[in-house]
């Protein structure tokens, strides 16, 4: 018997998650300069780091010898969302997050609920477990929660709802979201992911946060990797009940966000320019996006994040078109959506270059 056939069986069965395309790999296959690659994949801030986070990054190298101390950035997590210090928990960056609380919670013979065509991430965290995936069908590309409640079985221990969704960018209203919780079974843990939501427009935004206390079942989900532009440091963060918290936070590896990263991260919360300046290029190229998006008479999903996701027809044969040309995007077949692709909002350039290569490719 081989080393692998000793190994899980619910581990040997799952597929592994597919990453955007490095622009580096990209290079190698086509020989194309880096310079003149535009990667519009990963919903990647274009416009880097807040600066802000750049300079305590700096600064922080000094003490890299040490071991990581989180107290300053769960404290100033805390007291931006209005919580208490020990209902935070810090991750690796969200996925880590995600991870533990699938930790927590699942196991062979339970179960968690998730939407067809949502992250990824939830089907890898739940499967590693050995706990059974159920998945629900999408109600116009994005989460029926009529249909997730209906699912929720006696073994059920997650529901995982991503809001805004990656990758489709279907939004649920809040109130919607709220209701669901109210229906939802006391000894069920729902996850609300919101790694795009501070590219929400204000007036969709609500103060999850403040939910907690009425819900001890709920956890939510932030990540510093979107419009903090933070993604290489790998810096996420739980809002939960204390009782929550501490169960995460007892399988949590004990240094798992580095100086570097809880530096930058204290530092990018205050940024506020770079974030006022991150949200409003983002409104700009989602209105570039659409337009070139319709001029050339292409399906779009209506986006609330930093990223559009429209239909092509063939999407790996269109991928590949674009991949010659030095513009890499975000092929979604393996989300059960083989002829849509979605791009990232980027910078106005690199979306009309994004454009014009679309053009010749579809």
């Amino acid at each position: 018997m081989s080393l692998s056939e000793q190994a899980l069986s619910y581990v040997r069965a799952i597929s592994p998650y597919q990453p955007g395309k490095p622009i580096t790999e990209l290079a190698r296959e086509m020989g194309i300069p880096v310079d003149s690659i535009v990667k519009l994949a990963s919903n990647e801030n274009p416009l880097g780091m807040s600066p802000k986070a750049k300079k305590a990054v700096e600064a922080a190298i000094a003490g890299i010898e040490r071991y990581p101390d989180q107290f300053e950035l769960i404290a100033k997590v805390a007291e931006r969302c209005g919580v208490a210090a020990g209902q935070v928990v810090l991750g690796n960056g969200s996925n880590d997050v995600l991870d533990l609380i699938a930790r927590v919670f699942l196991a062979p013979g339970r179960s968690a609920v998730f939407a067809q065509h949502a992250f990824a991430v939830y089907p890898l965290a739940t499967l590693s477990t050995g706990a059974e995936l159920v998945a629900t069908p999408a109600k116009n590309y994005g989460h029926d929660l009529a249909a997730m409640r209906a699912a929720i079985r006696p073994d059920t221990r997650i529901v995982w709802i991503a809001n805004p969704n990656n990758p489709t960018g279907n939004f649920l209203p809040y109130p919607e979201v709220r209701a669901f919780l109210e229906a939802v079974p006391k000894d069920v843990v729902v996850v609300l992911d919101e790694a795009y939501n501070e590219y929400l427009p204000p007036a969709d935004r609500v103060d999850v946060a403040g939910w907690l206390a009425d819900f001890p079942n709920l956890v939510v989900c932030r990540t510093f990797s979107k419009i903090f532009g933070l993604a290489g440091l790998r810096v996420g963060y739980a809002l939960a009940s204390a009782e929550i918290a501490d169960l995460m936070n007892r399988v949590r590896q004990p240094f798992n966000v580095n100086n570097l990263a809880l530096a930058a991260a204290v530092a990018a919360l205050d940024d506020h320019e770079f974030i006022k300046a991150s949200y409003e290029l983002n409104q700009r190229g989602m209105v570039q996006i659409i337009a070139g998006l319709e001029r050339l008479g292409l399906e779009y999903i209506k986006p609330h994040g930093n990223f559009v996701t429209f239909r092509v027809g063939n999407g790996a044969a269109v991928n590949q078109k674009l991949l010659q040309q030095g513009v890499i995007v975000r092929p979604i077949g393996g989300y059960g959506l083989p002829e849509w692709l979605r791009v990232t909002i980027g910078a106005e350039a690199e979306n009309a270059r994004f454009l014009a290569a679309l053009e010749q490719a579809v």
